[in-house]
């Protein structure tokens, strides 16, 4: 069976390897990130998409690490009005206030998580399962910018929810394994 000609696996495929799509698909796309800081990164990186091409995102992806503390979830929450404004002011990343507001507050609620769960990828797996409709409604309830195609990419590209991948990728059975191994059942 050939790959769906209009997935991103499909889009990749003939792409070099040294190219930003090809690399964020085969390294990065649909593998467990166990490490809360990374998953929030992405969440940073999700949202910051919206509106946007991923190509951006992913040419300003370390300067993202970089302006964001390294995704470092305590730093971030306890941004101030000062932080706020040098990231209005860094033209490597995307400057948009909403956006910049939300990764604050959204930092915030998963210190929150953090505390009631262990941790936020141990309050992602809880709610594994759940129909997106569902999933989106939990994070609109606590996160800003979180609709539902930010919600289902975020949970997508970390390997908490099926379909980043189709079964003829050459990625598939490697993530798949990985996910199995990092997240437990």
């Amino acid at each position: 069976m050939a790959l769906n000609p209009k997935s991103y696996c499909a889009y990749v495929q003939n792409l070099p390897v040294d190219d930003l799509h090809r690399k964020y698909h085969d390294q990065q796309y649909g593998f467990p990130l166990e490490n809360d800081n990374e998953l929030f990164g992405r969440l940073i990186l999700e949202i910051n998409q919206a509106g946007l091409s991923w190509t951006t995102i992913l040419k300003k992806q370390d300067n993202f690490r970089e302006a964001y503390s390294g995704f470092n979830i305590d730093a971030i929450a306890a941004y101030d009005f000062a932080d706020e404004e040098r990231l209005l002011q860094n033209a490597g990343i995307i400057r948009n206030k909403l956006k910049i507001k939300a990764a604050i507050h959204n930092a915030q609620v998963v210190q929150k998580l953090q505390a009631e769960h262990g941790s936020f990828l141990n309050w992602l797996l809880n709610q594994r399962g759940k129909p997106l409709d569902e999933w989106v409604k939990s994070f609109r309830k606590i996160f800003k910018f979180t609709g539902p195609e930010i919600v289902n990419e975020f949970l997508m590209s970390s390997g908490i929810i099926s379909g980043a991948h189709e079964p003829e990728c050459a990625c598939y059975e490697l993530a798949k394994s990985e996910i199995k191994a990092h997240y437990p059942i």
